[in-house]
């Protein structure tokens, strides 16, 4: 187990994080859970600023899939390759 400053279990705190960015579409306030989520990662190095600008461009659209506007745009290869969406 590895925790942070704060004492969080970090591996367990990602493991949810990562549940959150994966919230399906079209549940209510889905775009907002899967925005906070993105900026887990933002902070942890782990998405790009372009990456997580698409996902706040999101945030009020429960039904919008950031990840085809992430491909769209090219910003994103890393965290495609992560979630595994990369085409």
């Amino acid at each position: 187990m590895t925790s942070d400053a704060d004492g969080i279990d970090t591996e367990t705190e990602a493991a949810e994080q990562w549940q959150l960015v994966n919230t399906p579409l079209g549940e209510m306030w889905s775009g907002r859970t899967r925005y906070a989520a993105a900026m887990f990662f933002f902070k942890r190095g782990e998405m790009n600023a372009e990456t997580l600008e698409v996902y706040r461009i999101c945030a009020r659209l429960d039904r919008e899939d950031p990840l085809p506007i992430i491909r769209d745009r090219g910003v994103g290869r890393e965290w495609l390759k992560r979630i595994g969406d990369a085409q």
